[in-house]
């Protein structure tokens, strides 16, 4: 959560008038040590990601999920060359989900392995 500019400038400004340590005021408005030692630093917020962007392709990984639907994430991640998380992630913006259904090929071929064929 974001703390608003009013409130972050509220609490440096009662810092100052009442010459209160950093932990005194963190503690009297219920916000974090490090939360007011940034704010002093920087009262605005960011309005940037400091991140570089993610170098999963998701069309490629759209079309893998096509390809392959009953694939699993580590598998996902070879193929893309990223890391399971990464792939975890980009799923998650893409809405895919990773329940498999009792009738997938996959369940079924572990359903065969563990149960003796039927005469």
């Amino acid at each position: 959560m974001t703390y608003p500019i009013s409130f972050r400038r509220k609490v440096l400004s009662v810092r100052e008038k009442e010459n209160l340590s950093i932990a005194q005021v963190a503690k009297r408005f219920c916000v974090g040590v490090a939360s007011v030692t940034r704010w002093l630093k920087t009262p605005d917020p960011k309005t940037t990601r400091n991140k570089p962007t993610t170098k999963i392709n998701m069309e490629r990984l759209a079309q893998d999920v096509k390809d392959h639907p009953d694939a699993y994430q580590y598998e996902r991640a070879k193929r893309l060359g990223v890391s399971k998380q990464g792939i975890n992630h980009a799923l998650k913006r893409l809405g895919v989900t990773y329940k498999k259904k009792p009738a997938s090929p996959q369940s079924q071929r572990r359903r065969a392995a563990y149960l003796p064929a039927k005469n």
